[in-house]
Formats: structure tokens, C-alpha cells, sequence
């Protein structure tokens, strides 16, 4: 597991030069979910306010996310993965759709099929938070 999360974390500094982890973590969720406030996300990950105000100020001066108003309440502004984050976000699933393909290029079907048995069983067992989804991390695909 700590080889794996080391990867994530080496992956995360080659996708784009100013993006840690937890930048494209955050980015990917607010693709997930279709964008929502810097608190949402903060609680989302159990993160400071602070913590995710310096990612998301970082996110925003590269141009991989934007701001817009609420529609339901328009004091609150509601943060967005924009056409170059969403591009970002496309090239590193096909990147590692290709790196995961090679990988495993050579197993048998029954390692395979044993494999993709253990990964649900793993995700299943990821605590529950308040919103009734599965705790996420880094984007896996």
C-alpha cells in the first residue's frame, strides 16, 4: 500500500508541474460531483479550510477551475473544474487506463478476475461518510 500511494503521489507531479495529489484529488472530485462550495470539499476530506483555500487558490491560477454563483443561493460560490481541468483530468485516465492495460497485459483471466474481486471487496469496506457515499481518495482510473 505505501508503494502504491508513493505512485499516486509521483503520478499526481507528472500530470501537470503545479499539481499536488491533493490539487488533482480535488479536481477530480468537483468533476465527480459536478462542482460544489471550497467547504463541501473540505468536509468532504476531513481538510482544514486553509488547506483546501491554498489548493483551490492554486487550482484557480492555473485555469483548472473556476467560480461561479449558486443558483439556488447566490451568496454562496460554487467552484467548477473548467474546459483545461476537465482536459487534465481526461489525459491522465487514459494515461492510466494504458499504464494499468500494460500492467497487466500478461496475467490470466482468473488472476484478473480474482484481482477485480479483491478491489470491490477493499472499496466496500471504505467507511461511509454523512453524504451515504464511500469515502474516495485519488482517482483510481
Amino acid at each position: 500500500m505505501t508503494v502504491f500511494a508513493r505512485r499516486a503521489r509521483a503520478s499526481a507531479g507528472r500530470m501537470h508541474p503545479e499539481l499536488s495529489l491533493v490539487s488533482y484529488t480535488l479536481l477530480g472530485h468537483l468533476e465527480e460531483v459536478g462542482g460544489c462550495r471550497a467547504t463541501d470539499l473540505a468536509a468532504h476530506y476531513a481538510l482544514d479550510k486553509s488547506t483546501v483555500s491554498r489548493q483551490v487558490a492554486a487550482l484557480e491560477r492555473a485555469g483548472l477551475i473556476g467560480r461561479r454563483t449558486d443558483p439556488e443561493d447566490h451568496r454562496v460560490q460554487v467552484l467548477y473544474p473548467t474546459a483545461a481541468g476537465t482536459e487534465i483530468l481526461a489525459q491522465v485516465t487514459r494515461s492510466r487506463r494504458t499504464a494499468f492495460r500494460e500492467r497487466l497485459a500478461g496475467w490470466p483471466e482468473e488472476d484478473l478476475a480474482r484481482f477485480a474481486s479483491y478491489l470491490l471487496r477493499y472499496n466496500a469496506a471504505a467507511p461511509v461518510l454523512v453524504t451515504g457515499k464511500p469515502e474516495s481518495g485519488p482517482r483510481s482510473d
